[in-house]
């Protein structure tokens, strides 16, 4: 998968005014982490297509190719956008877009993150973190799956508890995301050697073992993206100082 930059080194050592600007993410921050998503799945799509060949019916990398440029052709039409607006647009045409559980799972993440975000132009970090939190709720829900069944929620929990506690530990925004990023990329290794329990890899029993899970893949994929995203986006902002006071900053 593609590598993304590492988070920047000097994110605790900002004066107090540029820490809070850097913790900003707004509209624009979320519309180049979607973008980013859908250049990686389009940039990843055989790779997950012969992930999925092994373990499933051969279709999660086109499937969410075709779902992110979908999703990239909506969005594009609505502007201006809160995140939250934005995030439950790409739920909603995620799960009209694309069949099968990805449908389902990956839009119920997509809408539960964007209704915690509700109208907020802009939000910080916890306000982030809840809007994760929600998102892994989501999926479990209509899942039923933990960690430990060889599912996309093998790279999402590990990425959550690492974006947590580098915020507890007063990490910035830069780094709880890089640490999201390595502990997803981590937890999506982590399924090679399990056997599936849920989903149609899990008809297969030990024949499962030794195979990457699809699904951990294209999530850590977005892990990686939101990195991405954030650090970009504060390369191009930082020189404009600090902004707005925001919500769950």
């Amino acid at each position: 998968m593609t590598q993304t930059a590492a988070a920047v080194p000097w994110g605790r050592l900002l004066p107090e005014a540029r820490q809070e600007a850097v913790g900003i993410v707004d509209a624009a921050c979320v519309r180049l982490w979607l973008g980013e998503v859908a250049a990686r799945l389009e940039a990843e799509r055989d790779f997950l297509t012969q992930l999925d060949a092994a373990i499933g019916d051969a279709d999660h990398g086109v499937n969410m190719h075709r779902g992110f440029t979908a999703v990239m052709t909506k969005i594009a039409g609505i502007e201006p956008a809160t995140p939250g607006q934005l995030l439950k647009t790409t739920g909603r045409t995620f799960v009209s877009t694309v069949g099968g559980a990805a449908g389902p799972l990956y839009g119920t993440a997509f809408l539960q993150a964007g209704e915690v975000l509700g109208d907020h132009e802009r939000f910080g970090p916890r306000l982030l973190l809840d809007a994760l939190r929600a998102s892994l709720e989501g999926v479990q829900r209509i899942g039923a799956a933990s960690v430990g069944d060889k599912t996309m929620v093998d790279a999402l929990t590990p990425a959550l508890g690492a974006y947590e506690l580098e915020l507890r530990m007063g990490g910035s925004l830069e780094t709880a995301a890089s640490g999201a990023r390595e502990a997803a990329a981590e937890g999506m290794r982590g399924t090679i050697p399990l056997q599936a329990r849920k989903g149609r890899a899990s008809y297969l029993g030990p024949r499962s073992v030794g195979h990457q899970d699809p699904g951990a893949t294209s999530t850590a994929l977005m892990f990686a993206a939101l990195e991405h995203a954030v650090i970009a986006d504060r390369s191009q902002r930082f020189a404009g100082g600090a902004r707005r006071p925001v919500s769950g900053s």
